[in-house]
Formats: C-alpha cells, sequence, structure tokens
C-alpha cells in the first residue's frame, strides 16, 4: 500500500480556515455631512426641520414682530391711548405720502378741514392737499410711563407740528386707533400667555396623575373633565364675568379674566397627557426607572411628558389664540375687561351698533390684528409640531 506523498510547505493546506491573518471590517468613515446630521442635537434638528416649513417660519416672525411691538407700544404710538382730541370725532385714516405734486419731501400726510353736514348732521372731513405736513421722527410728545415704571415722552414717529396723525382713523371720543391697538395688543397677547400658562399647568398635573396611576384616580378625573367640558363655555365665561365685582381695579379684573380663561382650557390637555401616559408608562426606560427608585413626579417631569413635546407644542399653539378670542369676546359684550384699560375687545365693544360701523368702517380695525395673531399662531403650530414629532 503506497503513502500519499506528504504537502510541501509552501503549498495550501487542504482545509478551509484560511491561514492569512485576521482582518478587521474596515469602518466606512462619514462624510462631513453625514457627520454634522448624526451629531446634532435635537434642538438643532427641530431647528432644520422647522426653518423647511416656509408658512411657520414667516407666521413666527409676524408674531416675534406683534410681541416686540407690544412690548415698547409707548415708544411707537404717535399718541398716548388717552389723548382726545374733540376736534376729531370719528375722523377717517390719514394716508401716508412721500411725493408732493411730483416733488420727493419725505413721509407727510395733509391737514384735514372739518365741517357739519347740516343734512345729516354728521361731520365731514375734507383734505386740504395744498399744505402738505411732514412727520416728525425720533421726537418729544404725550408723556407717558413705560411699562408703568419709567416715565418718558420719546416716541418713533410725531405727528406734525399744529397737525395731526391718525393713521387709522378716530374713535367716538377723538383718540387715535392706531395707538389704541398698539396699547391694546400688550393686554391681548399677554392675556393668551399667561392663560395658556394657568391651563398648561392644570392640564400637565391633573392628566399627569390621571395617565401615570390609572384606575380609580383616571376614572375620576375623566369623569370631573366630561363634567367640565359639557358645560358651554360661552355663557360660562358670560357668568363668571358677570360675577367680578365693580369695584375691582382693572388689574384685578385683568387677572380675573385670565384665571377664568386658563381654568375653561385645562381639559383638553389634560386628556392628551393621559392618553399619552398610558401608552408611555409601560416602556422599558420608565420601568428601569421606577426600579431606581425615581419618584412619580420626577419620573413623569423629566422622562415622560419630553417624550411627546411635540403634542404640547401644538396644544399650546391652540390654546394661546382661543384664550385670545375669549377676551376679545368678553370685552366685546361688555362683561371682560372694562375701560380705562384697552384691549382688543374693548375696542371692538364700540363697533356693535351696525349703523355706526357702516358710517364709521374704520372702527373694525382691531379685527385685523385678532385674525392674523390668530392664523399666525395656527401655522406656526403645524410647524413646530413637525419639527418636534421623534416618528418624523
Amino acid at each position: 500500500m503506497t503513502t500519499p506523498p506528504a504537502p510541501q510547505a509552501s503549498e495550501p493546506l487542504p482545509h478551509r480556515w484560511s491561514t492569512a491573518p485576521f482582518e478587521p471590517y474596515a469602518i466606512e468613515k462619514m462624510s462631513p455631512e453625514q457627520e454634522r446630521v448624526y451629531l446634532a442635537p435635537q434642538w438643532k434638528l427641530m431647528w432644520w426641520k422647522f426653518r423647511k416649513h416656509r408658512l411657520a417660519v414667516i407666521s413666527g416672525i409676524v408674531i416675534l414682530l406683534m410681541y416686540l411691538s407690544v412690548a415698547i407700544c409707548e415708544f411707537l404710538a404717535p399718541y398716548h391711548y388717552t389723548t382726545r382730541n374733540t376736534d376729531f370725532i370719528r375722523a377717517p385714516r390719514q394716508e401716508l405720502h412721500l411725493f408732493h405734486e411730483g416733488s420727493f419731501i419725505g413721509p407727510f400726510v395733509y391737514p384735514y378741514a372739518q365741517r357739519l353736514n347740516m343734512e345729516n348732521l354728521k361731520r365731514e372731513y375734507d383734505i386740504d392737499e395744498s399744505k402738505p405736513q411732514k412727520l416728525r421722527f425720533f421726537c418729544r410728545a404725550d408723556t407717558y410711563e413705560f411699562w408703568g415704571l419709567i416715565p418718558g415722552n420719546l416716541h418713533l414717529i410725531c405727528p406734525p407740528e399744529g397737525g395731526t396723525l391718525y393713521l387709522l382713523g378716530t374713535d367716538r371720543l377723538g383718540r387715535d386707533m392706531f395707538s389704541r391697538i398698539l396699547y391694546g395688543g400688550r393686554i391681548s397677547l399677554t392675556i393668551g400667555l399667561l392663560g395658556v400658562s394657568v391651563s398648561f399647568v392644570l392640564g400637565i398635573i391633573i392628566g399627569g396623575i390621571a395617565g401615570y396611576y390609572g384606575g380609580k384616580v383616571d376614572l375620576i378625573v375623566q369623569r370631573i373633565i366630561e363634567i367640565v367640558q359639557s358645560l358651554p363655555h360661552i355663557p360660562l365665561w358670560l357668568a363668571l364675568g358677570a360675577i367680578m365685582p365693580p369695584s375691582w381695579s382693572p388689574l384685578l379684573v385683568y387677572f380675573g379674566i385670565t384665571v377664568i380663561l386658563g381654568l375653561m382650557d385645562w381639559t383638553g390637555l389634560a386628556r392628551a397627557v393621559r392618553s399619552k401616559l398610558l401608552a408611555l408608562r409601560e416602556e422599558d426606560y420608565v420601568v428601569a426607572a421606577q426600579l431606581m427608585g425615581a419618584k412619580p413626579a420626577r419620573i413623569i417631569g423629566l422622562h415622560l411628558v419630553p417624550g411627546f413635546m411635540s403634542h404640547l407644542i401644538a396644544a399650546a399653539t391652540i390654546t394661546i389664540p382661543k384664550t385670545i378670542l375669549g377676551e376679545t369676546a368678553l370685552s366685546f359684550l361688555g362683561l371682560g375687561l372694562r375701560p380705562p384699560i384697552t384691549s382688543w375687545g374693548v375696542m371692538l365693544n364700540e363697533a356693535q351698533n351696525i349703523n355706526v360701523v357702516a358710517l364709521y368702517p374704520w372702527l373694525l380695525y382691531p379685527c385685523v390684528p385678532v385674525i392674523v395673531i390668530i392664523l399666525a399662531f395656527n401655522f406656526l403650530g403645524d410647524g413646530l409640531r413637525d419639527a418636534a414629532d421623534p416618528y418624523r
């Protein structure tokens, strides 16, 4: 029997494993663009997604400009909101011009010439186009107290010397509508922020307790929410607004309206928080936090609430315009804020008579910022919700 020849050292061994040295898997290096995305923090990813939503970005700029304008309304307004001119009662708006008889002379207005129509006893205003009156900028005019604290009289724009500047006309007392809209925006816009703060605190706390514990606690909370939601909001607002004592100061009425609006809008947010917590409380990271001894308040606040922040953002952008509308409706019906404090609803209270609106349509101008701010909040909410949604 012949013996097979032994393999030579130079020949490969007859088994399937190679004797080549081990080489680790090659790691593909990320491009700078990929590295920028994968290593970016959460807030930066949200910003990149948000800025692709053009309409939401524009709405955010509009909202920011409106809040900045009401923050310095004393400086921007040409008049104080209580300044009266009985010679120009319910006067129409004065248009801004740049050219007079073909020559550029800068921003100016034409003066009014008032006369009384004896047929209908209506004040009529004729424009005198022979005397252009240039506007003044960064000038001294009506005195004010900035945010009620710092006295001053510096204005961005002032009426001409010896003339008037009514960009949006005047009301029944001869007060400038443009200045009053700026001052009124401070009340109407801040009441929305304060109202949503009250409703958010109540909604997150009550809805969080119901969703985290469940059982009888959830059952009791749900019945309370159903009772509150079954009450008609407008009549309840009217009833709560009517019980506020007339002797209260405007500041107390302001905070009373804010609390009322906040107490009525927490139920929807509480239900959203409750449903999300019921789904998230069984997640592994929640069980791990419980086993480590974390208290329910810490688990809800630090682990569960950030998981559905997109829903909270969407709820906030819906609640703020609802609160603004609620204040406007109460003040429009005479049961909300009252003079001497001014808001968009208080200004619209003068437009209840259809005959007055037909003769003086500029009294409806406060409707314009209400519509703009509500649409802007809705569009901004859409963009923020999409940007903060972790599943997109």
